[in-house]
């Protein structure tokens, strides 16, 4: 199949102008600027009138809850979210059941997913506190790295002993993803809260709990291993100012971090109207941390926006900070509402391109995707502009059945997804025929 998209505006690798993108098979052939229609016979012409052409989204950080928790979500479901919402790629996190901590277990979500994902796939492995001889073992051209939860999350997949820390840092040879909060202050907050507002403390008082210290502390030690190991460290999703102090100050490109699309728009006001529905770890936080992670994804010092896309049923938000699930779906609205951020004058389109695509290839190395380049795999997103619709049930895919952004109304739209060249999403509808491919690194 022989495919062109035709007068688009094309935003890659830090420039915007239109252009079209001629398309062979499941690769891009040739990148044409200017408005001129290459002369030549298609199967397939794409009129991207009035939009803005864009490399697929890759998601460094999405739960898919397969296998194990698919009462929540399932990997048809969640990459149908992701093919709706302009991503391509994914790297899905190892807190499942059984938890992706053996080969075996990264096996067979390799399996389901070849079977099931109808975008691009892989699996970072989960770190334990004792099973760092298995990392020797890991194909490094298969998954982009390891993943690490110093901090209490969803999972129970702890690691707090200092030794399983230092083999983890040392021994590790591909990029290590941390969960960073700190058990013992999350703890003695809790302890605290309970004492002040009773055995489940109202959800407000969320960030109270997982506060900032405990966010500071546990980054500040992931750092301080990283440096004496010289490991590649990635912080997922940073929530503080004061954390972004360790990052600034690293001046180390093997130190780099991921932001939420939900730290960059929502914050502590946002529990009085929206409650559990963004209950998530690390916390929602205040006005002044989400300003500063806004303005450290605009001048360079955040790498990468990825979502932790998080499902849950929404009985399971039900409660307070106890006993409501931390987590939210963010998955298939995480490209409007950061074009949402561009409208606000947050970052630029161009930066946005560097934060959602080209930067996770760059980090973890992905061969061939992340780019409008000749050569690369054809994934592709194509949005329009000032074109306005309302997030209602009827259009979510995931299987949670609802999203934090629910009712809201964007400007922005997904028109079409082209996952390998293949059109994947369209007018509303996910081609549930179709099959990612599994990714390469390095």
């Amino acid at each position: 199949m022989k495919r062109l998209i035709l007068h688009g505006t094309l935003v890659n690798e830090a420039n915007k102008f239109d252009g079209s993108v001629i398309v062979e098979d499941s690769k891009i052939t040739k990148i044409v600027e200017g408005n001129t229609v290459p002369n030549a016979s298609f199967d397939e012409v794409i009129d991207a009138s009035g939009c803005f052409v864009l490399p697929g989204v890759i998601d460094d950080h999405v739960h898919f809850r397969e296998p194990g928790l698919t009462d929540k979500a399932d990997i048809d479901s969640e990459s149908r979210a992701a093919a709706a919402g302009g991503v391509t790629t994914y790297f899905d996190m190892p807190n499942c059941v059984p938890q992706t901590t053996t080969l075996e277990a990264l096996d067979e979500k390799f399996e389901l997913a070849a079977q099931k994902s109808h975008v691009n796939y892989s699996f970072f492995f989960g770190a334990t506190n004792d099973n760092g001889d298995l990392f020797s073992q890991l194909d490094m051209h298969r998954i982009p790295g390891i993943k690490l939860f110093m901090g209490s999350s969803t999972g129970n997949m702890l690691v707090d002993r200092r030794e399983a820390l230092e083999k983890i840092f040392s021994t590790a040879t591909m990029p290590i993803m941390v969960h960073c909060e700190d058990t013992d202050i999350i703890n003695r907050n809790m302890a605290e809260a309970k004492r002040l507002y009773g055995d489940d403390p109202k959800v407000i008082h969320h960030p109270e709990i997982r506060n900032v210290e405990a966010c500071y502390q546990s980054t500040k030690l992931a750092v301080e291993l990283a440096q004496k190991h010289h490991a590649r460290l990635h912080i997922a999703h940073l929530t503080t100012a004061k954390e972004l102090e360790l990052i600034t100050n690293t001046h180390s490109s093997f130190i780099t971090c991921e932001v939420t699309p939900s730290h960059l728009y929502f914050c502590d006001r946002d529990y009085v109207s929206l409650g559990t529905r963004i209950k998530c770890n690390p916390a929602i936080k205040s006005v002044a941390d989400r300003d500063a992670l806004r303005q450290a994804v605009a001048d360079g010092r955040i790498a990468v926006v990825g979502t932790d896309h998080a499902p849950h049923l929404l009985k399971q938000k039900e409660g307070g900070c106890c006993t409501a699930a931390s987590g939210m779906p963010m998955l298939q609205f995480s490209l409007v509402t950061m074009l949402e951020l561009v409208d606000k004058g947050v970052l630029t389109l161009e930066r946005l391109v560097e934060l959602m695509c080209h930067r996770p290839a760059d980090l973890f190395q992905v061969r061939n995707r992340g780019y409008l380049r000749e050569g690369y795999q054809a994934d592709i997103v194509i949005v329009r502009p000032n074109t306005g619709w309302t997030v209602t049930k009827d259009v979510i895919q995931s299987r949670c059945g609802w999203s934090p952004m629910e009712n809201h109304t964007f400007l922005w739209r997904v028109e079409r997804t082209l996952c390998n060249g293949h059109t994947v999403y369209k007018d509303g509808i996910v081609d549930t025929n179709y099959i990612g491919q599994p990714v390469a690194f390095r």
